[in-house]
């Protein structure tokens, strides 16, 4: 296992991080499988003798049980690893247990550390944008929270450029602290974030989180071909219109790209799409979920080599997102003042 600073921090993450949504116990979404405490405790451990650092999650998984079952799961080694979770989402009937107020930031926060059994949160995120509450007012509570001790740094999920962008100037104008990552969505099958996302990270020094790096599971390859047959059983994917969105044409191409990469390398699918998102120097940690001890370990098998060049631009050229306006423009009319 590698490790990368996280964004312009001072903080070393494992190439690979631990995404915990799977922890739902005996309530909660299904969105993968039950788990229960023993193999989140040995999928834990697993993940820690093979070099992860970092682990992810969020008070809404499962109404908190994900945070339960990883805090569980950490006792006994709390300063080995760092710890990630999120805050923003509905967490009960109570008018104010929702959005990014000052109130529910600092009160999830409390919640949080209790369910994890910790002194102190590693990485702090803001779970999705809040169009209702002043960001103005979210950035002082994190401020306040990392001044206190219960915070080391913060970290910005599921926001637009400009979003990004405006959280970024402030923190700089009123002196507060600047995030140091951006979770986002980010695979083969949907590379939007290079037209807004990326350029801002790289230029204002965050660190990239991608997360569902394999879409939910098609770049796995397990779906292919079920057009003409019944769909597979104990899937995340439910059926063939149950996945985040992308253009299927241009999938299938990149699918069949992956499948012959993994065929000729003797890997498997997952280990190709998250081998070749570990080669954008922006990414600092990919968030990988599994539901088995087979599934973590083929996922760790992916930092143990790496494409090459060829197979990377043919990957690239492939999946290339559609550019819309104004990108297509600074294509055909900026590039040689850009690069020359």
């Amino acid at each position: 296992m590698e490790y990368r600073y996280l964004g312009k921090s001072g903080l070393k993450v494992s190439e690979l991080c631990f995404g915990a949504m799977g922890f739902t116990g005996d309530e909660g979404w299904k969105v993968i499988a039950e788990t229960d405490q023993n193999l989140a405790d040995k999928l834990t451990a697993v993940a820690i003798e093979n070099g992860i650092n970092f682990f992810d999650t969020a008070d809404m998984y499962s109404s908190g049980t994900s945070e339960i079952m990883l805090g569980k799961a950490l006792q006994g080694k709390r300063q080995d690893v760092l710890i990630a979770t999120k805050c923003g989402f509905k967490m009960s009937e109570n008018v104010n247990d929702d959005g990014l107020s000052r109130k529910h930031v600092i009160e999830a926060c409390e919640a949080s550390l209790r369910r994890l059994q910790t002194d102190y949160i590693d990485l702090y995120q803001i779970h999705s944008y809040d169009f209702t509450t002043p960001i103005e007012e979210t950035l002082s509570a994190l401020n306040d929270l990392v001044r206190s001790g219960k915070v080391r740094y913060i970290g910005i999920s599921n926001f637009t450029g400009w979003q990004l962008m405006k959280a970024i100037a402030i923190c700089k104008e009123r002196g507060y602290e600047i995030p140091i990552s951006l979770q986002a969505y980010y695979s083969l099958l949907g590379r939007d974030l290079e037209m807004e996302l990326i350029p801002v990270c790289e230029d204002q020094g965050l660190g990239i989180m991608p997360w569902s790096p394999l879409h939910g599971g098609l770049l796995t390859g397990k779906y292919m071909d079920k057009d003409s047959g019944p769909w597979p059983k104990g899937t995340r994917l439910k059926g063939p219109d149950d996945h985040l969105p992308y253009d299927v044409e241009q999938g299938h191409e990149t699918l069949e790209a992956v499948r012959s990469i993994a065929k000729e390398r003797q890997v498997s699918m997952s280990q190709v799409s998250l081998n070749y998102l570990l080669r954008k120097s922006s990414v600092s940690s990919i968030v990988i979920g599994f539901r088995d001890n087979d599934q973590l370990l083929d996922n760790l098998a992916t930092v143990e080599w790496s494409l090459n060049e060829e197979e990377v631009l043919l990957l690239d050229e492939l999946s290339e997102p559609y550019k819309p306006y104004p990108h297509w423009y600074f294509d055909i009319f900026r590039n040689e003042r850009r690069y020359n």
